[in-house]
């Protein structure tokens, strides 16, 4: 009996020991006022008056000498406890600013954030870093360094947006847009709006990362610029040839761009002239489908492009005819296609000049024609040059589903 009460006791305080650890609670925690969240950072040239606010932190002069390298400046959107908003305004915390926009310089990334560290009292976290802008100037230059310090930290989320800024980075991280008190809160749901809409193909930093590793497919990224009153618009597509931008496509390309790609929702409206008439009419992209195909002709790979758009007719310009005519609703949907298609192979013979295949044929080829890429191609480098002489065969298709009701 003794023996018996004295191995439940055992039990007890066997049982007790597992469970010690999870009862320590947050012993490790970290309170929110004691972190400095950073919620944006803007990444420009640095101009030559900025340079004496250059910090000696990471050199000294002849025992750490500073690389011989120009410097950048960062622009950070750091949030203020408290004044974050929960919900709708009210009284006067309004009038209060819920961020602290600082600046200042580095030879590179994580220099400059070292640099930031030492103004700041709390410890930089970078756990709700939404958007980092760069300037186009930097993206002409690379962006090769600055990715490999954001892929390094553990922090940095895969579903924050990187943006390219026609213009001063910092210019977009000072904006104030009337709709969000927090300018990096309202970039990041412009982005994600951009996407629900049709306007931007789904490509926040990791799908970014994910497709400068691939062999046969050259990343892209958004291009904003703010205009007059402070609202931000999204000006164009940021094509990539390794880590350095080198060209950008308009912002109706974008839209065929994504035909190409074979994204679903449409967003983008375009003037299509009516056949016979020195007239047009506005027609709208509901959805698309393209198939892709990868096949060998003449002992050379080649694209084949199958798309197809459902367009409605959405407005029409002063001098247009009737739209009841018999027949005129497919000499537009052929007028649209064939208009299309040119836009197409536009934007192909741009790329193919830049070596820039942001389109991912090559990965096409890579899966399908496997032989031909592990005897002929191989490399990212060897691909950038079939990229420059793949024939592309563009089949367009267009359906008109649906005419305004006034356009009769």
């Amino acid at each position: 009996m003794i023996g018996n009460t004295h191995r439940s006791h055992l039990n007890i305080v066997f049982i007790l020991a597992l469970l010690l650890p999870i009862l320590t609670g947050c012993w490790d925690r970290t309170e929110i006022e004691s972190r400095a969240n950073i919620l944006g950072i803007a990444i420009d040239v640095v101009e030559d008056n900025e340079e004496q606010y250059e910090s000696k932190l990471s050199h000294l002069d002849h025992t750490f000498p500073k690389p011989k390298k120009a410097l950048i400046q960062i622009t950070a959107q750091i949030a203020v406890p408290g004044r974050i908003p929960l919900g709708p305004e009210s009284g006067s915390s309004g009038s209060q600013k819920p961020v602290w926009v600082l600046s200042t310089v580095g030879h590179t990334l994580d220099d400059a954030i070292l640099n930031l560290q030492q103004e700041i009292a709390d410890r930089l976290f970078f756990g709700h870093l939404r958007v980092i802008i760069v300037s186009d100037k930097v993206a002409k230059q690379g962006v090769g360094e600055l990715n490999d310090y954001l892929r390094r930290n553990p922090e940095v989320r895969r579903t924050a947006w990187m943006i390219i800024s026609n213009g001063k980075a910092s210019k977009v991280m000072e904006s104030s847009p009337q709709l969000e008190r927090i300018p990096t809160l309202y970039l990041s749901a412009m982005m994600e709006n951009a996407v629900l809409l049709g306007k931007f193909p789904s490509d926040f930093l990791g799908l970014f990362w994910s497709a400068s590793s691939k062999l046969g497919q050259e990343p892209f990224l958004p291009v904003v610029e703010v205009k007059r009153y402070e609202n931000t618009e999204i000006s164009g597509l940021a094509y990539f040839h390794g880590d350095r931008m080198v060209g950008v496509l308009k912002p109706l390309e974008i839209g065929f761009f994504m035909a190409v790609k074979g994204i679903t929702k449409g967003g983008y409206a375009a003037f299509t002239p009516v056949p016979g008439q020195k007239a047009s009419v506005l027609v709208r992209s509901r959805s698309r489908s393209t198939q892709i195909s990868a096949v060998m002709e003449h002992g050379r790979p080649k694209i084949k492009l199958d798309i197809h758009v459902e367009v409605d007719i959405v407005e029409k310009t002063k001098n247009t005819g009737s739209l009841n005519r018999p027949g005129i609703l497919k000499e537009i949907s052929a007028e649209t296609s064939r208009h299309a298609k040119n836009t197409i192979e536009n934007i192909i013979a741009k790329t193919q000049k830049d070596e820039s295949d942001i389109f991912g044929f090559g990965e096409y080829i890579r899966a399908k024609l496997p032989d031909y890429w592990n005897t002929h191609i191989k490399t990212k480098e060897n691909w950038r040059e079939q990229f420059k002489k793949l024939e592309v065969d563009i089949h367009f298709t267009t359906t008109i589903r649906r005419v305004g009701m006034r356009l009769g």
